[in-house]
């Protein structure tokens, strides 16, 4: 492991925060960062780091302080505000008593908070605090977990380290391990760092910088050795190509989606989804495939730190039948009804510790792995999904480690139970509440025109993950590139002809490879053309129908089969026309066309109804573009109807406006909020047409 301290990057950190936050708070927010970036130290919110120093309050008195990062802060990020200060000498105190529970130990470190607005601190604020030491670096370094998470491990890490290391049994984070680490350091107070048996490693120095070395030092250290002593690694008994691999995960992706989202009792809301994240790599491919890896995989996690994303074990799936989809299925649903099962018995085995403020989880897996495939995480978005499949990455690595050089040993199923339902842990999930679309998926077709970019804005605002399509160009690229910078992870662009059975098949397999399935879909993508019909030609005519019906029919057949095969039912909204009501002259081709599309999505809603599946069509009046996205029905039709009217441009938009009733200016965010209002199953409806128009008689559907 690299010592990556840079005394320039280093003196960047003093310059821009030691100003508002102090020299010393600077450089331990610059070193924590650098442990942060290392995943083989610490992932998404894991660790701690502290620094000692004075607070000044109100009356100019310098009170004894300690700044601890607070719990859930990503280290990678961090800057000094994520330290939050408390009366270190008060914390000192707490010593003394012989009990303290998670509750009152969290109320009194909210209680001496400098400022009472901060963030939580860490659930170890008070090992940081016993420990005499300025600077306090805690990782769970895999390289320690690998020889922690051994029957011998004491003795593996005291000869890998060598002397000055304490080593400590597990103990239960929270006043019995700050207690215990105490104990453990007045009787060795020349140590340079103490290794937390099945949890982590601690280090300190006068410095940032010394106890950020010792760190990297010391699992350095660990490294070597475990690379001496690996020698009976697993044997992959079949192995499997990524490429395979990728195609069985669009097969069986779907039917787990379906089969991990909890029943909610609610008819408009009847599940409760999961985003999928799969861990298909070689690494992990080695790992299912191999004579050993099922035996690994059903033992618990590295450290407790991990049993909020991941649950104490994963679901193992045995002999999937890919060939069969059928067969596939009931392995699927049994195995998952087996966890639940035996999730509910564990639960129920230890009710009496759980804290009647805390509820209990669902009984479903957060991970899955399946010979042959890889891993399947689940999360209520991405980045809980991401998390997921993160841990189970370094997780199914430290265990094939451990395996190549002796036998893995978790927590007991107890001391999971204590963690997995421990007040500090449940904190760092944030809010329990969230956004109205968070937990779905949709795709939109036709996404880079005016419209279609102001649905995926309208619906990534309210939490949705969104697959933008369009045919491949800089249009479908610069609307994701501008969506990515301000919803991340939640869009991914996918290229997509619709009038290409596969691509459109592709298209859907791309985003089920990526989140595990789709349950809206906006069928938007459509083409016009002016032209009278005395003089419109066939082929003309054939190449609005092939985009305004054939592409909406292979679209929506394609959204049938998958949510069949996902099983939660789904909602298909269709982007419609006024012209569908109200056709206008030398407007033929399109008003015809998308008449058809219309008519097949109100069929589709006739069909699809016994699945869960509603289907809705919006029909928008003129909308000429969206922010800088222009309309590309508008620059098609735009220029006839000027010419016909002897307007320019913004006197046609006038006159637009002025022909509806309200008098109103329709714009493409009317349209993605009529949208949204399906997406969001506001009332038990479907086959139904939302005019979006300001009010046209002659459109009204009748």
């Amino acid at each position: 492991m690299e010592n990556r301290w840079r005394d320039e990057d280093a003196a960047r950190f003093v310059e821009k925060f030691a100003p508002q936050w102090g020299e010393d708070l600077a450089l331990r927010a610059y070193s924590a960062r650098l442990l942060g970036a290392e995943e083989d130290l610490v992932l998404h919110g894991g660790g701690n780091t502290s620094v000692k120093g004075t607070h000044t309050n109100l009356l100019g008195e310098q009170v004894p302080a300690i700044f601890v990062k607070a719990s859930g802060y990503n280290m990678a990020m961090i800057e000094p505000e994520g330290f939050p200060g408390l009366d270190l000498e008060h914390l000192k105190k707490l010593r003394a008593l012989a009990e303290l529970s998670d509750e009152v130990m969290l109320e009194e470190l909210r209680a001496h908070l400098f400022r009472p607005g901060a963030p939580t601190p860490s659930v170890e604020a008070l090992v940081h605090s016993f420990l005499t030491h300025k600077f306090i670096d805690h990782t769970h370094a895999d390289a320690i977990l690998t020889l922690t998470n051994q029957p011998n491990g004491d003795a593996l890490v005291r000869e890998a380290l060598g002397e000055g290391i304490v080593v400590l049994p597990y103990v239960r984070p929270g006043f019995k391990l700050a207690k215990a680490v105490a104990a453990a350091f007045d009787a060795s107070p020349n140590a340079r760092g103490m290794v937390w048996c099945k949890h982590g490693i601690t280090t300190w120095g006068k410095t940032a910088r010394d106890s950020y070395g010792t760190m990297i030092e010391l699992v350095t250290r660990a490294e070597s050795f475990l690379t001496k002593r690996a020698t009976k690694p697993l044997a992959v008994r079949v192995p499997t190509s990524l490429e395979t691999a990728q195609e069985r995960l669009t097969r069986v992706a779907p039917i787990l989606r379906g089969l991990l989202a909890s029943v909610t009792g609610d008819q408009d809301q009847p599940f409760r989804r999961v985003i999928l994240q799969p861990l298909v790599t070689p690494e992990v491919l080695d790992f299912v495939d191999s004579d050993r890896g099922r035996e690994l995989a059903l033992t618990p996690p590295l450290t407790s730190d991990h049993l909020i994303r991941t649950k104490a074990l994963p679901l193992w799936l045995d002999h999937p039948a890919f060939d069969d989809q059928v067969k596939l299925r009931e392995q699927c649903q049994n195995a998952v009804a087996e966890y639940t099962a035996q999730y509910a018995a564990y639960v129920e085995r230890h009710a009496a510790k759980r804290p009647s403020t805390i509820a209990s989880f669902d009984s479903l897996p957060r991970v899955v792995l399946v010979p042959g495939l890889g891993a399947i995480c689940a999360g209520k978005d991405v980045n809980a999904a991401t998390i997921a499949c993160d841990i189970t990455a370094h997780t199914l690595a430290v265990k094939a480690r451990v395996a190549a050089m002796g036998k893995y040993e978790g927590l007991r199923e107890d001391e999971l139970f204590e963690m997995e339902y421990h007040t500090f842990q449940h904190a760092k999930l944030g809010p329990s509440a969230e956004p109205a679309l968070a937990r779905e998926v949709a795709l939109i077709s036709g996404a880079a025109g005016a419209i279609g970019s102001a649905i995926a804005e309208e619906l990534l605002e309210n939490g949705c993950h969104v697959a933008v399509t369009d045919l491949p160009g800089d249009a479908l690229t610069s609307l994701a590139q501008d969506l990515k910078k301000q919803f991340g992870d939640r869009v991914m662009p996918v290229p997509m002809d619709v009038t290409d059975t596969d691509s459109v098949a592709r298209a859907f397999g791309a985003v089920i490879q990526n989140w595990g399935g789709v349950d809206l879909v906006i069928v938007n993508a459509g083409i016009a053309a002016v032209s009278a019909l005395a003089e419109l030609s066939l082929e003309a005519f054939r190449k609005l129908e092939r985009v305004n019906v054939e592409g909406t029919l292979l679209v929506i057949a394609e959204a049938a089969r998958h949510f069949k095969l996902q099983g939660t039912g789904g909602d298909i909204v269709l982007v419609s026309t006024k012209n569908v009501f109200s056709p206008g002259a030398k407007f033929g081709a399109y008003s015809s066309t998308k008449a058809a599309a219309h008519q097949l999505a109100r069929i589709a809603s006739l069909e699809l109804a016994e699945i869960g599946v509603r289907v809705n069509m919006v029909a928008p009046d003129a909308i000429f573009s969206h922010g800088g996205r222009k309309s590309g029905l508008w620059a098609e039709v735009g220029p006839d109807r000027m010419r016909a009217r002897g307007l320019d441009e913004k006197g046609l938009e006038e006159y637009y406006r002025q022909r509806n009733l309200l008098k109103t200016t329709v714009t493409a965010r009317h349209v993605a909020k009529a949208v949204r209002f399906f997406a969001t199953r506001q009332t038990p409806t479907t086959g139904a047409t939302l005019p979006v128009d300001g009010g046209l008689p002659d459109a009204t559907p009748r």
